[in-house]
């Protein structure tokens, strides 16, 4: 019999505790499988923000828990557009209402001019016209959510809009929002005289990390954001979901290490005989400790697989919910398959460690008499 078979056989010596095991452990990475593809996904939605009309980088109100709690005076947005090295200076109002199904639809508030700078894909209609107080540029998805078209009219917060125009927009959060406005937006939020945050693109030949740098120098109440990892500055909820998924990927390792030291330990116990006579026969303890590590990665393995099966189908579940498909796009990149794969592993190596080392332990002598 190969090393290969014996793992085999005595896998399914008890068939039935290990599928528990296998399906306890899968479940724990079917959970760490949602949880990366959805923080990834808001991450993606976050990028794309960032990179919304062709901006270097965001400035917004330092230390806001949330995006949405970010206020720029019209006053600081003027200054930061006046610094040296500043190409385009663009204030967005971001404020996030219920509209059609939508209970999430983000109404950007944006001078029209500075929306012909830097235009979204238009699908239909045309932008915002200058001047005007009650026109609304919808993006596709949220277009579609309320059956909208270039000349229909639609009422937000109570306000009456003539939707101008159908834009597409690859950032998922905005594609289901619309544009208008920013003094009508200001009106609907009850915030007069303040932007949420600055879109600043640098002017030629100027380095955008020196312009963030000399714009947090100048405003001190103020903060640059680049990239989504520095999404922190402006937003603690990315890394409430970077947290969370660590923490779910640490319980996931120890309560699946109990589950395979429990069944191990079990099989071990099961087989002290078999183990007095492989050693009888010549077999060193480091082979005798391969073969239960051996079965212990395969379980986990196994469950890995079966654990992001899982996960994909419970995030696609997730994402029938319509409130939560209107701002995130799961995202499985190969990361959260390659955590899965080393939790996975770490489980087994843990919970088999001290099985290992019990049977390793037993002299051929005393596992032989063992009833």
């Amino acid at each position: 019999m190969t090393f290969v078979s014996l793992v085999f056989r005595n896998l399914f010596r008890q068939r039935m505790r290990t599928v528990l095991t296998v399906v306890g452990i899968s479940v724990g990475i079917a959970i760490v499988v949602a949880l990366g593809a959805i923080t990834g996904g808001l991450k993606d939605t976050a990028g794309a923000m960032l990179r919304e009309g062709g901006a270097d980088f965001m400035v917004a109100r330092k230390g806001s828990a949330d995006l949405t709690f970010s206020t720029v005076s019209e006053q600081e947005w003027a200054a930061v557009a006046s610094t040296e090295g500043v190409e385009r200076a663009t204030g967005v109002l971001l404020h996030v209402t219920r509209h059609g199904s939508n209970a999430f639809f983000p109404l950007l508030g944006i001078r029209p001019a500075q929306l012909g700078e830097g235009p979204p894909e238009l699908v239909a209609g045309r932008l915002l016209a200058t001047g005007a107080t009650d026109e609304v540029m919808l993006g596709e998805s949220g277009a579609a959510d309320t059956k909208s078209a270039p000349g229909s009219l639609v009422t937000i917060d109570g306000k009456p809009l003539r939707v101008v125009g159908i834009f597409r927009s690859e950032n998922v959060f905005y594609d289901s929002g619309g544009y208008a406005p920013l003094a009508t937006v200001q009106r609907l939020a009850r915030k007069p005289g303040v932007v949420t945050a600055v879109y600043v693109a640098a002017a030629d030949g100027t380095d955008p990390a020196r312009l963030a740098s000399a714009i947090e120098n100048a405003f001190p109440d103020l903060t640059t954001v680049a990239s989504v990892g520095e999404y922190g500055k402006v937003d603690q909820g990315i890394q409430v979901m970077d947290a969370l998924n660590l923490a779910v990927s640490v319980l996931a390792v120890a309560l699946g290490a109990i589950a395979v030291m429990n069944t191990m330990i079990m099989a071990v116990f099961e087989r002290t005989r078999e183990f007095g006579i492989l050693r009888a026969v010549g077999w060193r303890g480091s082979r005798i400790m391969r073969l239960v590590l051996t079965e212990a990665l395969f379980l986990c393995l196994v469950a890995a697989a079966l654990g992001a099966v899982f996960g994909v189908l419970a995030t696609r579940g997730v994402m029938l919910i319509e409130e939560i498909r209107s701002f995130l796009e799961p995202t499985y990149s190969p990361d959260v398959f390659l955590r899965a794969v080393l939790i996975a592993a770490g489980v087994g190596l843990v919970g088999a460690l001290y099985p290992a080392y019990r049977a390793v332990r037993l002299s051929p002598m005393e596992a032989l008499r063992h009833e």
